[in-house]
């Protein structure tokens, strides 16, 4: 046995312990011989360069577009990313539990959508261990779930993580949970496979799938770009959009300068080449993680790679425990859904309008979803709202000591949000706490410098700064 094998083998009896596929096992050891080569999932600047345009979603012949996608609609299967617990906000349940929009969860807009559909297409969710439970709980007042000719779900798949001083297994006896970490969005593939999802939907007759996180409420199923895709016959389709400063941290689409499309992520890039990462003019589309895959293609490829795709390596270096920065450092060895676009053998990706990306990642983006910025449709999609006259999205940044764990931040709103409607940005620095019928208007800016809370009285008309 080679010195390889030597360094994987406690890692090797460690997933065995947890009576995991063998796939999983096989397609973990494909990254962790990456690591002890010394490979770093990097992609430096150098190798790449700028795309500078794309297919336009808006430019589609919408009549032939439409006319295509509504045919294949009912080969179409929806499956939505659902594997978070919304850590970030101090959640410790799946974060498409949370109520964002009149009372409604992710979930139960997402359900709705898809019934809004004259297809009806199933909806399945990629769940985590953390999640399952919580998720089947919440949707089994939809009955007609129970009635969908594939599975409701299936499970990600959870590998060890890896000390970055010796290669090896780390142990945690207090919490054994976080010697574990999920391999990142790209494990779709491969559970999708050892799952037995992919077989169930094939033999059920669905050829194509709509791929998005479940916490972006923008991501509807739409038969302009399921019909595009289906006549472009591509195996493979990213939706991108235009960068923006906040979106200069997430991973760009970009062109080989061996020949090909390829997904970067933050995580993959030198630090020398951060700031051309960043760099929103030059990188001009980032990934919205919205995906169109031709399941027959996919599992033609998963046989002729014996279920692994050969994503690229993302080496994220972390500590054992995520709130102990003192902890052991380890490697979470992860790859990303949008990366497939350099594996796929016919792929391409549209430039899609901002209004198909709405997620939800901080109590930021709650507030202005939950507020009259946006409305639902009767079909439940989530839109910009009409009597909005100010054309961009409200720039929001709340302080993070007193809304950033939705405990706190419901208890500071708990009428509710303000309007939103004629309000360009909010900040607030301090503890403030909102009455009913609040109305922010222009830029408002609140700054609470005393001790304590500071409650807004009702039914006020705010714009510019006010110092408490």
């Amino acid at each position: 046995m080679g010195r390889k094998e030597k360094g994987f083998e406690p890692l090797f009896m460690k997933m065995q312990d947890e009576n995991l596929p063998q796939l999983v096992i096989d397609h973990f050891k494909h990254y962790y011989d990456q690591l002890v080569a010394g490979q770093t999932g990097n992609l430096p600047e150098t190798e790449i360069e700028p795309l500078e345009t794309l297919p336009e979603m808006e430019e589609l012949d919408k009549d032939q577009r439409v006319a295509a996608g509504e045919r294949a609609m009912q080969r179409t299967a929806i499956i939505k990313l659902n594997g978070g617990l919304g850590t970030g906000m101090g959640m410790q349940k799946a974060k498409s539990l949370l109520r964002v929009k009149g009372g409604l969860t992710f979930l139960d807009i997402i359900v709705r959508q898809a019934r809004a559909l004259h297809a009806n297409p199933p909806v399945i969710f990629m769940n985590s261990f953390s999640t399952r439970t919580d998720t089947h709980s919440a949707l089994a007042g939809y009955t007609h779930l129970a009635k969908q000719p594939v599975p409701l779900d299936f499970l990600q798949h959870k590998i060890p993580k890896v000390g970055a001083l010796d290669l090896g297994p780390v142990h945690h006896a207090e919490n054994p949970d976080l010697e574990w970490c999920p391999p990142g969005h790209g494990d779709i593939y491969p559970a999708l496979l050892s799952s037995g999802m992919l077989d169930s939907l094939l033999k059920a007759g669905y050829v194509y799938a709509f791929v998005s996180n479940a916490d972006n409420l923008g991501a509807v199923l739409d038969p302009a770009i399921l019909g595009y895709f289906v006549e472009t016959g591509m195996s493979f389709m990213m939706e991108a959009a235009d960068r923006k400063e906040m979106d200069k941290k997430g991973g760009h689409l970009a062109r080989l300068k061996s020949g090909g499309l390829v997904l970067r992520e933050i995580a993959q890039t030198p630090e020398k080449d951060l700031e051309a990462f960043q760099n929103i003019r030059r990188h001009k589309y980032f990934n919205t993680n919205n995906v169109w895959v031709h399941l027959p293609a996919l599992k033609k490829i998963l046989g002729r790679k014996k279920g692994i795709l050969g994503l690229p390596m993302i080496r994220n270096r972390k500590t054992l425990d995520p709130k102990d920065p003192d902890s052991p450092p380890i490697y979470q060895l992860e790859t990303a859904m949008g990366a497939a676009i350099s594996v796929f053998d016919k792929v391409g990706a549209i430039r899609v309008p901002r209004t198909r990306f709405i997620p939800v990642k901080s109590t930021n983006d709650l507030l202005a979803i939950r507020s009259d910025h946006y409305v639902l449709t009767d079909r439940y999609r989530l839109v910009s709202n009409p009597k909005r006259k100010i054309g961009r999205h409200v720039q929001i940044r709340l302080d993070p000591a007193y809304y950033k764990f939705i405990d706190r931040f419901e208890y500071r709103f708990p009428c509710g949000a303000p309007s939103l409607l004629e309000c360009e940005s909010l900040t607030i620095d301090g503890d403030v706490r909102f009455g009913d019928d609040v109305r922010l208007k222009g830029g408002v800016e609140l700054r609470n410098e005393n001790d304590g809370t500071y409650d807004l009285e009702p039914h006020r008309s705010l714009e510019g700064t006010l110092r408490i």
